[in-house]
């Protein structure tokens, strides 16, 4: 998932005091009326015989925006996930899509008409009826995205995804039959459509709100995208919360949707304050103000387990890798590559520097993706083998620059510095000088890695979207871009074809050898497959722990 930065305007929202503390959390059997769905009130706290339902769950960052077409970033992903629901879900515990609003669907031979049956009797959360023609209004208003709307900087899912606005990508047309069917139809096969429809860009949000809300009135630039009211005041989807407030900077309220069409489980309010360093996010929790929260330093899972904190891990779905910009003379030699990949010691860099559970990666992709192949080239942790790739290709006194980030927490790379110092001191036993050049994230570090030429090593990852390949080595590889520097039509050609196969055995053949490719050209060196870990108070019970972070509190139960 990636980070954007969009200024919020026309907020008028009131600042909320941090509530959800142990001590507030009453049992004195008052009942809790949710706010309406767009309502800038804070939702009361109520306790009831079930003891506590306020769930504080702290955030590392406001939402880019709550409209989640309009997004890119996990922490935007987090908030939606509880308001709306998109036709696909994902099977708990894992990133395989399941059905959702859609109850099912098929799929023409020729890959290219897909018929969704609905769930019935389901409403958005302003009454508006979840039916076909809501459907197809969804579809047509991603595709119709114009102006800065359809930036990158925006709808940046449906670009990267369908590949183009209006009728330029994948996507045709969408019927309605009848109220409970949805017909979509592509102009050119993509296998991966039904796995996207997870995400929570492309979730079911109400026709009537999006209208009167003004959700496609984006102002300001391309570089400085401004949100409109809906995004920033009036989100409404069908999901088991109601939006109540944003106070950025502080928090996030949601309140339970007295009408949701499935279980609403014990949870009335959930509060996402926004603490964005690592160790103020434990010393809240440790103080009670929190009931949990994500991105647990490897340090601090050992003494939270200790204290009587419970700690849940996700299964890898990412990956941790070394970039090699090859627009840099050196690194565009091939025996420079493989000599770098044979000097890290990748074993004890993810013993000492990551969570326990931790993968060894050999590919781009985690071995639970389709496509991921055992018959990867593989470069051997071998110093000797490193100095003597050097000097064949005449630069044993090779100085390179390495520039990684610094004041950030990614779930593919808990302590980027801890990372960088065991990489460095490999490089340097090996004969490399390097130069370091650490940068804050946000905005210059992804700023200058993937905006110009002026980089040669650097750190960088990715967390899955979705159980789909071309997720994975498509978005690094499908086409020549800064981070890599370098032009392979014939592998750009490999992930194009693979990515089209509507045959699943042979798409699955397509990408284990476009990782052969991938793995013998080596435009970098996947390091890792870490494992998140999340950390709750003790009471804490059922959180859905997934790999793709499909995480709703409705299921959660809370206890003294």
């Amino acid at each position: 998932m990636r980070k954007l930065h969009i200024a919020v305007v026309g907020l008028a929202a009131s600042s909320l005091v941090l509530a959800g503390c142990a001590s507030d959390r009453g049992d004195d059997g008052a009942t809790t009326e949710p706010a309406e769905s767009g309502s800038s009130s804070t939702a009361t706290e109520g306790g009831g015989s079930d003891g506590p339902s306020t769930f504080t769950f702290a955030s590392s960052s406001d939402p880019a925006s709550l409209d989640p077409a309009f997004a890119s970033d996990g922490e935007s992903f987090r908030v939606a996930r509880q308001i709306f629901e998109g036709l696909v879900g994902v099977e708990p515990g894992t990133a395989d899509p399941a059905p959702l609003l859609a109850e099912s669907w098929d799929v023409s031979e020729d890959g290219l008409e897909y018929t969704f049956q609905l769930k019935e009797g389901v409403s958005f959360h302003d009454g508006t009826p979840f039916d076909g023609e809501a459907v197809c209004f969804n579809f047509d208003r991603w595709d119709g995205f114009t102006g800065i709307a359809a930036s990158e900087s925006m709808s940046y899912y449906w670009g990267k995804v369908n590949g183009g606005y209006e009728g330029a990508g994948k996507y045709a047309s969408c019927e309605a039959p009848d109220d409970a069917t949805a017909v979509v139809t592509l102009s050119s096969p993509l296998p991966e459509l039904v796995a996207a429809l997870s995400l929570p860009a492309f979730s079911m949000q109400s026709p009537t709100a999006l209208q009167e809300y003004g959700a496609d009135d984006v102002g300001g630039s391309e570089d400085a995208p401004t949100l409109p009211e809906y995004a920033t005041g009036h989100p409404t989807g069908t999901g088991p919360f109601t939006f109540t407030s944003w106070s950025p900077g502080e928090n996030v309220t949601l309140g339970a949707n007295p009408d949701y069409w499935g279980e609403q489980g014990q949870i009335t309010t959930v509060i996402f304050p926004v603490i964005s360093d690592a160790t103020a996010r434990r010393q809240a929790l440790e103080a009670g103000d929190i009931d949990g929260y994500d991105l647990v330093g490897p340090a601090d899972v050992v003494a939270l387990e200790d204290a009587g904190y419970t700690i849940e891990n996700r299964d890898p779905f990412n990956v941790l890798y070394l970039g090699m910009n090859q627009a840099i003379p050196e690194l565009a030699d091939i025996r420079v590559r493989q000599a770098i990949a044979h000097a890290i010691d990748k074993d004890s860099l993810v013993a000492a520097t990551l969570p326990e559970g931790t993968l060894v990666a050999t590919n781009f992709v985690p071995p639970s993706v389709r496509g991921h192949s055992d018959d990867v080239p593989t470069y051997d942790f071998d110093q000797d083998e490193a100095r003597s790739l050097l000097a064949e290709a005449g630069v044993s006194d090779l100085t390179l620059n390495f520039t990684y980030p610094t004041n950030v927490s990614r779930p593919y790379m808990p302590t980027p510095e801890q990372v960088f110092e065991r990489i460095a001191a490999d490089l340097e036993e090996v004969g490399i000088t390097v130069e370091a050049t650490p940068l804050p994230w946000s905005p210059d570090y992804l700023d200058r890695i993937q905006g110009g030429a002026d980089h040669g090593l650097h750190l960088l990852g990715w967390t899955g979207d979705y159980n789909d390949t071309y997720n994975f080595i498509g978005v690094f590889f499908g086409a020549q871009s800064n981070e890599w520097g370098f032009d392979d039509p014939a592998l750009f050609e490999s992930l194009s074809t693979a990515r089209v196969a509507t045959d699943e055995a042979e798409q699955t053949a397509l990408y284990e050898e476009a990782n052969v490719e991938i793995m013998t050209s080596l435009p970098g060196i996947p390091i890792a497959h870490p494992v998140p870990s999340l950390a709750f108070r003790p009471g804490v019970e059922n959180y859905p722990a997934s790999p793709v972070q499909d995480e709703v509190y409705n299921v959660i139960t809370l206890t003294d």
